[in-house]
């Protein structure tokens, strides 16, 4: 499926401001915003987070083919999709980043 199709198919984010990626100490290492361009991966950081409680290996794995097409123009243009650029740095690398939701109305 397109990664439009994959969309369809996943929870809502409307209740996200924002996700914020935690490096294994806990520092903010991203942050996933509820906003044009970022959307899409917003709702695939949000549903990787929820069905496996962090971004691992194979967490990754499944992120990389909700992207469908993108993944394949993210190897071939490395830094054009930073989101993307993550997950297959967490294949490379086996590390994994905590999730934080922020949820939209909540002030920190």
């Amino acid at each position: 499926m397109a990664f439009a199709d994959n969309l369809k198919q996943l929870p809502g984010v409307s209740h996200l401001a924002a996700i914020e990626l935690l490096d294994e100490s806990g520092a903010r290492a991203a942050l996933i915003e509820h906003k044009t361009g970022q959307i899409g991966s917003l709702t695939v950081y949000n549903h990787l987070a929820q069905f496996y409680g962090h971004i691992n290996a194979e967490a990754a794995t499944r992120g990389l083919e909700l992207y469908a097409e993108h993944t394949d123009d993210a190897r071939a243009n490395p830094g054009k999709h930073p989101n993307i650029d993550r997950l297959l740095q967490i294949l490379a690398t086996g590390q994994a980043l905590g999730v934080r939701h922020v949820f939209a109305g909540v002030a920190d």
